[in-house]
């Protein structure tokens, strides 16, 4: 007699990746049921970028997007920017900076170590990350566990996204946040979203 399996396992489930459209604002701030209004703050984008965000489809979520070389980073907040550093690479890019560009890569990120809200965005899943490079003799692993001591050794955290859309989209909704809970926390509203929440 044949068992029959009532639940296929886990191991596998295939998701059909199909993002939805983002939102329209990502968060609001709301005290006892009431919405806060919270000014808009100004993307700055690094004007070296070589393949920057563009940010169109979130203009509603800021007052202006502008260019100027950035002390650190490739995007950050305009008022922040000593506080607030975002570093994009791309895979071809990531590999690079840990291999012949390790060093200037890794005083980079010990400089974004010390602001109080920094982020590695990696527009690549982590898949690719960690499978053989058709155009490099980098070694997957070695760039994994580079990612992991940067996370671990200098608190750079890190997230890989499978599109440079969706990495546009983390990086919009990252600092829209980072800018709101700064507005909140300087206006003595405190330093959360809603009342018993985030």
């Amino acid at each position: 007699m044949r068992r029959r399996t009532l639940i296929t396992s886990p191991l596998s489930w295939q998701m059909a990746a199909a993002p939805v459209a983002p939102p329209l604002i990502p968060v609001l701030a709301e005290r006892g049921g009431t919405q806060i209004k919270a000014p808009q703050a100004t993307i700055l984008v690094d004007s070296r970028e070589q393949i920057p965000f563009s940010f169109s489809r979130f203009r509603g979520w800021f007052s202006a997007i502008d260019k100027k070389a950035l002390r650190l980073g490739d995007y950050s907040v305009r008022g922040l920017e000593d506080c607030c550093v975002v570093e994009r690479k791309d895979l071809n890019d990531l590999i690079q900076s840990f291999t012949v560009g390790r060093a200037q890569f890794l005083q980079r990120l010990r400089l974004m170590s010390s602001c109080r809200h920094r982020l590695l965005v990696i527009t690549s899943s982590l898949s690719q990350v960690k499978s053989p490079y058709t155009h490099s003799g980098a070694n997957p692993n070695r760039i994994l566990q580079s990612l992991i001591a940067v996370l671990g050794g200098l608190g750079v955290p890190f997230i890989t996204t499978e599109t440079h859309e969706l990495g546009e989209e983390v990086v919009a909704s990252y600092l829209y946040q980072v800018h709101l809970y700064a507005w909140l926390e300087a206006n003595d509203y405190g330093r959360f979203l809603a009342d018993n929440d985030l």
